[in-house]
């Protein structure tokens, strides 16, 4: 069981896991308060919690002022800059256009790790198995949402939404390649508060004060919001720094979410239900997971066999 709870696929599909459910939070928060600001206070608390949960203030403040300038950075782009693309890029197109594109992010996170790691390089079974995982997401997201007829396409909403999913690439590549002694912790922590702040000085001058009159079901949407993008970071911030990790490799379980959400907005949402695309959609992307899978795991029992042979070689 400890094995399982540590293992790196398992983690993955978890934090996955918790992102799908934000979009059914994202929607009840909405009703009650102002794009920026509400991604602000969610991430502001997110911070707050993961602090609490690192209990050790004078050890947290030690890395925080060694690696003020990393945190930062992290902070600005993560944080900050790519949910500004997120959230300007969703208000401009359809939300079926809009989850194409964000759902495709893995592809796009290769293309970047492609040109920022030796050893992360595409391949025709990864380059493959990617496309065919983006051909999965769109068709559960036009399975479930249809373009309606008549609705003009903002090219200024795509290439938004195209630049949230490079710096999503960017930060991805910056966090494996992170200071060792900053703990993934305190790295998501510290970068969670300070992008909320920004994001919560942000919106005033753009949208005012834009908290409306709110209900129980608001604090609900945006305790789990906030518990669950501490989560989710803490956990996707280490995988990225185990050794062996491929930030394209792991990011391609990031397919997951669309099919997680779809299964949730069928769950909760009482106008939505399974249909035949949709589900059609959902085997594509477990073809492209298994054969990724399948090729990681080929390619590591190849490199101990090489590795067991040069053994007796080098004893000789």
């Amino acid at each position: 069981m400890r094995n399982l709870f540590s293992n790196t696929i398992f983690l993955a599909i978890i934090a996955c896991l918790l992102w799908s459910s934000a979009f059914v939070g994202v929607k009840i928060g909405l009703q009650y308060h102002s794009p920026f600001q509400f991604a602000g206070v969610r991430f502001t608390l997110s911070g707050l919690m993961l602090f609490l949960y690192f209990n050790n203030f004078k050890e947290y403040r030690r890395q925080l002022f060694e690696n003020s300038r990393f945190i930062l950075l992290i902070a600005l782009l993560q944080t900050v800059v790519q949910y500004m693309f997120f959230y300007a890029g969703i208000n401009l197109l359809p939300a079926s256009i809009s989850a194409l594109i964000i759902g495709a992010s893995p592809l796009f996170i290769s293309v970047v790790s492609h040109f920022s790691f030796h050893n992360d390089k595409m391949d025709l079974v990864k380059t493959l198995s990617i496309l065919v995982g983006v051909i999965g997401v769109g068709v559960i997201t036009f399975g479930r949402s249809e373009l309606p007829s008549g609705v003009k396409i903002s090219l200024w909403g795509i290439a938004l939404l195209l630049m949230n999913n490079f710096v999503s690439g960017f930060s991805n590549v910056m966090v494996a390649k992170k200071p060792k002694g900053l703990s993934p912790v305190v790295l998501s922590s510290s970068s969670l508060f300070i992008g909320g702040i920004g994001l919560l000085l942000i919106s005033v001058p753009l949208e005012g004060f834009g908290l409306r009159a709110v209900a129980p079901e608001y604090f609900y949407a945006l305790g789990w919001l906030s518990f669950l993008s501490a989560a989710a970071f803490s956990i996707w911030f280490t995988l990225l720094e185990r050794p062996g990790v491929k930030v394209s490799e792991l990011n391609t379980w990031k397919f997951l979410v669309p099919v997680a959400g779809a299964v949730l907005g069928w769950v909760f949402m009482p106008d939505e239900s399974p249909d035949w695309v949709s589900i059609s959609g959902m085997l594509i992307i477990a073809c492209s997971l298994l054969v990724l899978n399948y090729s990681n795991r080929r390619a590591a029992r190849q490199i101990k066999r090489n590795a067991a042979l040069v053994k007796p070689e080098a004893s000789l």
